[in-house]
């Protein structure tokens, strides 16, 4: 598989590619404002780095941080029942 390049754009097919993922989650991730795309002439484009973004561990390492947070929140919530 070739390398994703950060200032190169990509197709919706392509980054689905990319990201071993269906064409519906694609969509999904578009909509949600997951994944940053520009339409131009009907279709998505996206940027790659915006690719690199989803996969990169800094998100990971925000994501379980945002999960940590949530599950202190919810056993002080439970504690004071």
């Amino acid at each position: 598989m070739p390398e994703i390049k950060p200032k190169e754009i990509y197709t919706t097919k392509e980054a689905q590619d990319f990201l071993k993922v269906s064409p519906s989650t694609i969509k999904r991730m578009l909509r949600q404002g997951i994944l940053k795309a520009y339409k131009v002439g009907g279709t998505y484009r996206i940027w790659g780095d915006e690719i690199l973004s989803l996969v990169s561990p800094k998100l990971e390492k925000k994501v379980y941080n945002a999960y940590s947070k949530i599950k202190e929140r919810t056993k002080r919530t439970i504690e004071k029942w």
